[in-house]
């Protein structure tokens, strides 16, 4: 079995391919394409095959899945791109490497989507069966594309695809923790954000990576315990703003989703259920 990953050097990427190889069995390969050969190095190391190309690019595209039989599409570009190009990674690229696997003869497409596809909150965890309502202030055109990419992806006939929509993801020397307090510092105290450790989301792709008859399945991954913007700056050692006590939650369920799905289906179980878990095992 040959897996093509993208979006390997990106934070998620970059903590997912060293797992995936960890794991591999005899026989099973494991293939990354970058544009930049050099950030692959730690990769190569590991035993990966290197690729060096653009995803936006159709021979790079031909080369990469030649011989693959499933692909990992953790490529996404977000926090600050233009809207052009979110939705030309997001989407078309996503969408075009779909329909290239789907030529090469791959079995199994696992695509990394978002739960800020779910838009508004509905008063109570977002399941898999909800609508997707992407818009307002959040990423830009970043969770539409994804939307898009998502219907697009499991229509097409023939490809075992499976979706799997992250939270805010954290861990492992990853910045993000840190760079949260940029907008949580505009929240409201009680605002929470739903995460999930580099560690549990790597369990989750491996999961539909490998679990048979999934296809056209959309599973929630993340842990148990969304946290509070005040408890954003306490994990980040930063004092509270006081004005955050003096703002109310616009939406208490934005994108705090459900993993009851993954669970029952996949035998899903965070490692970190929350992120003092992860804190006390030193997994930040």
């Amino acid at each position: 079995m040959l897996t093509l990953v993208t979006g390997t050097t990106g934070q998620v990427g970059r903590r997912f391919v060293p797992r995936l190889l960890a794991q591999a069995r005899p026989g099973e390969r494991v293939r990354v394409l970058v544009r930049d050969a050099a950030r692959a190095e730690p990769f190569a190391q590991l035993g990966a095959e290197v690729l060096t190309g653009d995803l936006r690019d159709a021979e790079a595209l031909g080369r990469a899945v030649a011989g693959a039989d499933a692909v990992v599409n953790i490529a996404a570009a977000f926090r600050g791109v233009p809207d052009d190009e979110a939705r030309a990674v997001n989407r078309d690229a996503a969408v075009e490497l779909g329909r290239a696997a789907l030529a090469a003869g791959a079995r199994r497409f696992v695509q990394v989507s978002t739960g800020l596809v779910y838009g508004l909150g509905r008063g109570r965890p977002l399941t898999e069966e909800d609508e997707t309502r992407p818009g307002g202030a959040w990423w830009g055109a970043y969770p539409e594309a994804k939307a898009q990419a998502e219907r697009q992806l499991l229509a097409l006939e023939g490809l075992d695809v499976g979706v799997a929509r992250l939270p805010f993801v954290y861990g492992e020397g990853d910045p993000h923790l840190a760079q949260a307090l940029t907008w949580a510092g505009r929240w409201a105290a009680a605002q929470r954000l739903h995460m999930g450790h580099h560690a549990d989301v790597a369990q989750g792709l491996l999961r539909l990576l490998h679990a048979p008859g999934i296809a056209g399945r959309i599973y929630n991954v993340a842990d148990d315990a969304p946290v509070t913007a005040v408890e954003l700056h306490q994990l980040n050692g930063a004092a509270v703003p006081a004005e955050l006590h003096e703002r109310s939650d616009p939406d208490p369920f934005f994108q705090v989703m459900s993993t009851e799905r993954i669970r029952r289906e996949l035998g899903y179980r965070p490692l970190y259920p929350s992120v003092y878990a992860a804190r006390a095992a030193g997994a930040l």
